[in-house]
């Protein structure tokens, strides 16, 4: 595959990976905001601390859509470093997110439904930004690729050679494209 082919098969990849995270991250964005909302038009818990609370509500709803939707065909080996890696990285998106929110309620005083509203969908917005690289870096990581089949009369060879070699995975784009090439 030429150069500028495997570099237009990595952007679609990549196209489609933003696509579908910016399809869980609407959804997302929806839960949070609705529970933001509820909580400051009916209870007493101060706008920050329902601002995180419901920041907590979507992210447990956007690692599901993430999983099993957006990053499905990565690799799952690893739940238990996957989901302390993926709320780790959403704990710091989280303190981002009510940083901005934060400033705005306390040190401008801009607390009004609709400033924290505006607020809370631009500390969203830029912790988005953080979350998207850092879950597609180290969260979800893409399979290794496919070693090519051995022909029989290469096999032997390669039996008597002692333990095979195997390289660490290769970058997520790499890997993906040569995966998108073999179903070719």
């Amino acid at each position: 595959m030429s150069e500028r082919g495997a570099l237009r098969a990595r952007l679609e990849l990549l196209a489609r990976e933003v696509a579908k995270f910016g399809v869980v991250g609407a959804v997302g964005l929806v839960v949070n905001i609705a529970v933001s909302n509820l909580l400051w038009r009916y209870t007493d818990i101060p706008t920050v601390r329902a601002g995180l609370l419901a920041t907590f509500v979507a992210i447990l709803f956007n690692y599901v859509g993430f999983r099993y939707w957006t990053y499905r065909d990565r690799d799952k080996s690893g739940r238990t470093r996957e989901l302390t890696l993926f709320l780790l990285f959403s704990a710091v998106g989280a303190v981002i997110e009510t940083g901005v929110l934060y400033a705005a309620t306390y040190w401008f005083g801009w607390d009004t439904p609709v400033q924290s509203n505006v607020f809370k969908v631009l500390g969203i917005g830029i912790a988005t930004l953080f979350r998207f690289w850092s879950y597609r870096t180290w969260v979800f990581r893409a399979l290794p690729a496919k070693e090519s089949a051995l022909s029989p009369a290469a096999e032997e060879p390669a039996r008597a050679a002692g333990p095979v070699q195997v390289p660490g995975p290769a970058p997520a784009a790499v890997v993906r494209v040569e995966a998108d090439t073999a179903r070719r």
